[in-house]
């Protein structure tokens, strides 16, 4: 069952999470949160970078991707020269 609590914000924006919550999530100083508003409802979710490891998968999967798609390094490099302006 979900663990629910009460806070408010302070005068510069903050808001405190719970220490009952922080323990439970294990949340720590420099946590980091995706925040998403709409009406009276505000979310966080936290995130984290991926492991090494997950990023190593990922980087293989979008190499197979790119490959069965027909991209070359060369497009690649093209692509990112268009979005900076510099083509």
């Amino acid at each position: 069952m979900p663990t629910v609590s009460t806070t408010k914000m302070s005068s510069k924006g903050q808001v405190v999470i719970p220490e009952d919550i922080r323990k439970q999530l294990n949340l720590k100083e420099g946590s980091q949160f995706v925040v998403l508003g709409e009406k009276d409802v505000v979310i966080l979710k936290n995130i984290s970078p991926p492991s090494m490891d997950e990023f190593d998968e990922l980087i293989t999967k979008a190499r197979k991707k790119a490959k069965a798609a027909g991209l070359k390094k060369s497009d690649i490099e093209d692509a990112i020269l268009k979005v900076r302006g510099k083509m």
